[in-house]
């Protein structure tokens, strides 16, 4: 199974604003620390903002942050969010196999248990566990360079 970019960068986009917490973010910084377009990753942050993950901010000054603590955001809420589908092998639509042996196969019933185990490593890892202990992650994103006014309440 491979993860489409959509989800690469809507995961990198969650980890920005996580190291940058407590500052707005903007998609411009976030397109260029990860050297890719603005445009690209206005496409990602839409599901992202429509399920209440991201908050955006209108307005000259505005920008994005996280909706929720880092911590209640695991990698299977935005891998399910982002991905169209977890079809490992045709079989997996049954609307799309003539497979006489669909419901009594080994290899379905195999990848179901692989891919309910992929589920449950990605519900363990958070938005907090891949930034928590990366002291550099912050220089290495360009966040030190950058002079932004912190987040009025």
């Amino acid at each position: 199974m491979r993860l489409t970019k959509q989800t690469n960068y809507a995961i990198r986009i969650l980890m920005y604003c996580a190291a940058n917490e407590g500052q707005l973010s903007r998609v411009s910084e976030i397109a260029k620390a990860y050297s890719v377009s603005d445009l690209f990753l206005f496409k990602i942050l839409k599901p992202l903002v429509d399920n209440g993950i991201v908050e955006s901010i209108r307005g000259r000054n505005g920008g994005i942050k996280l909706a929720k603590p880092t911590h209640e955001i695991t990698l299977l809420d935005v891998v399910q969010l982002t991905e169209d589908n977890f079809a490992m092998a045709d079989c997996f639509d049954n609307d799309e196999t003539n497979c006489p042996l669909l419901d009594y196969c080994a290899l379905n019933s195999a990848l179901r248990e692989a891919l309910t185990a992929f589920f449950n490593v990605l519900e363990k890892h958070t938005i907090a566990t891949l930034v928590a202990d990366r002291p550099n992650i912050t220089a290495l994103l360009g966040l030190d360079l950058i002079d932004v006014a912190p987040i009025k309440a």
